[in-house]
Order: structure tokens, then sequence, then C-alpha cells
């Protein structure tokens, strides 16, 4: 198999995922091509950043052990950015918590 075959068939899932997410719609619906084209970037990132990694690791550059420690780091910066962006909304291991009061006003103009 090819790199450009083996990409090609990864990016075929980005019609399930839009169609997951707006559900069936044509071709030729904006929305959807542009949910398509979203979904497809995410993969190719995906994989992308996983070989890169994969790579890495395998040429010593750092450990997986280094890499779990920033992916974690990493991670609790976003979650902190993400709370800021949208008060009343927070992250915890169980799902997610909502302040009804600060997240109603920080949802105000979401939706026309």
């Amino acid at each position: 198999m090819t790199l450009e075959k083996a990409l090609n068939r990864l990016c075929k899932w980005r019609t399930v995922f839009a169609g997951w997410q707006l559900g069936t719609r044509t071709d030729k619906d904006p929305e959807c091509a542009a949910v398509r084209d979203h979904r497809e970037v995410t993969l190719l990132l995906r994989v992308e950043v996983s070989a890169l990694t994969a790579v890495l690791i395998e040429k010593g550059v750092f450990t997986q052990e280094e890499y779990e420690k920033a992916i974690m780091t990493e991670a609790w910066h976003m979650n902190e950015m993400l709370e800021q962006r949208f008060p009343g909304f927070q992250a915890t291991d169980i799902g997610m918590s909502i302040e009804p009061q600060k997240a109603k006003k920080t949802m105000e103009g979401w939706r026309p």
C-alpha cells in the first residue's frame, strides 16, 4: 500500500463523521462540506502527529514518559484556557459542570 492510498482510505471516514454530526446531507451542502473538510484535516493531523511522535521516540529524541508528561501539562493548560474562554463551564472527571447563571451569559448570542 502506498502513502497516498493509506491516507485516501483514512480520509473516507470524513463522510461518516459529517453524517454523525449533521445528519444525512447532499454532497453540495456547504455546511456538510465544511464539516467533511474539517474532519479530514483532523484525521490527517492525528496520524501525522502520531507518526512523528513514534519516530522521535524510536530515535531517542525523547522518551514515552517525557512525551506523556508534556501532553498532560498541555492538556491542563488547554483546560484552563477553555474555562477562561467559556465562563460557567468546567470539565470534571465525570463530565461537564455548568454554573447556569455564568453559562447563560457566556452562551448569549450563540444561536440566533
